[in-house]
């Protein structure tokens, strides 16, 4: 009997994390669903990806933590078997507001969370899979890598940015170990981002930006994510591939 795959999904219990968890459990994979603080919320998502018949183990933790990502993954490999996905998609952005007002405090957490975080996830996932034989990363970046985000967030952006670059050198440094590394480049979605960063409106407002004249969904991005782990992306790495109704 053929092995199920077994993908890790940071930043699982909401907006594009929950939806890629959703979708990946539907095409056949088990899910280990890595979360921040909202238990109840996480517990939900596991028990939807449950009713599509895969299996899923939901674990806190902080991924900037190189403990609680070492963590994360031992869970899954005992639980679930040997990691073959990892979606790193567990981000913030801090408050709104022009560079020259943030708080320092925000800028860190933005860094480590964003770039550090996605670093301790990739640096652990690449130990396990040229071990076991290979498998794939699909990092969640932003359309503001290129856009760039001023008058927003620029240090989001600028984290983005530098999570596109990662995906680009590690697809070359890992290839010959049967890894693949892509990434998917959301626009504006309708997620609780927003609210979070205390502009929820934010979509509403953009959709007169974007061509296709509307915010995105977080099955429209659960989608590309999909199918960059899938066998249909068998000869696809180093490709940043964007979900961003045209911006």
């Amino acid at each position: 009997m053929e092995r199920r795959p077994v993908t890790v999904v940071t930043g699982g219990s909401r907006g594009i994390g929950a939806a890629a968890c959703v979708r990946l459990a539907s095409e056949g994979h088990d899910l280990v669903l890595g979360y921040a603080r909202d238990e109840k919320a996480a517990e939900a998502v596991a028990e939807r990806v449950r009713a599509a018949g895969a299996r899923c183990v939901a674990v806190p933790g902080d991924t900037s933590r190189e403990r609680d990502v070492e963590r994360l993954f031992d869970v899954a490999g005992a639980e679930l078997g040997p990691v073959t996905g990892l979606v790193n998609n567990a981000g913030v952005t801090g408050p709104l507001g022009r560079l020259a007002e943030a708080r320092t405090e925000d800028l860190r957490r933005v860094v480590e969370v964003n770039l550090l975080g996605y670093l301790l996830c990739c640096r652990r996932a690449a130990r396990d899979m040229a071990r076991t034989g290979g498998g794939a990363i699909v990092n969640v970046s932003s359309a503001a890598a290129t856009l760039g985000s001023p008058g927003e967030y620029v240090h989001y952006a600028a984290t983005k940015a530098a999570v596109d670059a990662l995906t680009t050198g590690l697809s070359k440094e890992l290839g010959p170990d049967r890894i693949r590394v892509n990434c998917v480049a959301p626009g504006v979605i309708e997620t609780g981002m927003h609210a979070a960063m205390g502009a929820p409106d934010r979509p509403a407002r953009a959709a007169g930006t974007i061509p296709l004249g509307r915010p995105g969904q977080p099955e429209e991005v659960a989608g590309a994510i999909a199918w960059l782990l899938s066998p249909d992306a068998s000869y696809t790495t180093g490709a940043v591939l964007r979900v961003s109704g045209g911006r």
